[in-house]
Parts: C-alpha cells; structure tokens; sequence
C-alpha cells in the first residue's frame, strides 16, 4: 500500500503560485489548469491549488490521503468540520477531467524535474535527438 498527504489550498493568483510553488517544492507541478487549478504529487505529497475569490487566497480548502489501494473516491467530514478526501491517482486525474474537460492529465506523465512550467497549452518538447 501507498499513501501520500494530500493539501488542498485556495490561491488568489494561479500563475504566480505555481512559479513559487514550483521553487518551494523543487520540481514543476504535474499539470496546470491556466488560470484555474494546479497539482503537484511529489514522493510525500499531493499538493493542490485553486483559484478563489479575492480575500479568500491562502486557506484550507481540505485535506486527505492519495491511497493506491483506494476502490472510490470519498469524502467526509472530521470532527472539525475539515473536509478529507481518500482517493487513487487515477481516481483524481479523472476528477479532474470531469473539472476541466480539456486537459490530458494522467499520473506520473510529467518526469521533467527541471522544468519551471508545464502547461496545458504549452506544446510537449520533442526529445534530444
């Protein structure tokens, strides 16, 4: 079994948390929804940003685990009132095609560590010939 954190947080700016984050966390995130939603899912952490309203950046938006032996997709409440969420890579890669049908999103497909961006609509480099 594996099982990585998850952190969901709200973020006024999407572009300009995914610059920061990237530098904090060392690596590029795995997908970037332009100006909506990025992910990162490092060796210990998956980490996600969404935009929000002005004045509501920076909060929880909810906690869970990324479970590889996850069957559903779930979600409940704590006795704090903190939303957890329990799903599989692939559970979530589907959540979010169904968020933004646009995307190509599939786990383990961004290895670039060295990479500062790695958006949607930016074409994939052709590899070293």
């Amino acid at each position: 079994m594996s099982k990585k954190f998850h952190l969901a947080i709200s973020v006024i700016d999407i572009e300009q948390s995914v610059e920061e984050y990237n530098e904090r966390l060392g690596r590029p995130a795995d997908v970037v929804v332009p100006g909506e939603y990025a992910l990162w899912r490092t060796k210990e952490l998956n980490f996600s940003i969404r935009k929000t309203a002005p004045g509501e950046g920076g909060r929880l938006r909810h906690l869970g685990w990324e479970d590889s032996e996850a069957k559903f997709f779930t979600c409940d409440k704590d006795c704090n009132g903190i939303l957890w969420e329990e799903f599989s890579a692939s559970q979530q890669a589907a959540e979010i095609k169904s968020a933004w049908p646009e995307t190509d999103y599939k786990p383990g497909k961004n290895k670039d560590k060295k990479s500062k961006k790695n958006k949607l609509d930016e074409p994939p480099e052709e590899p070293a010939s």
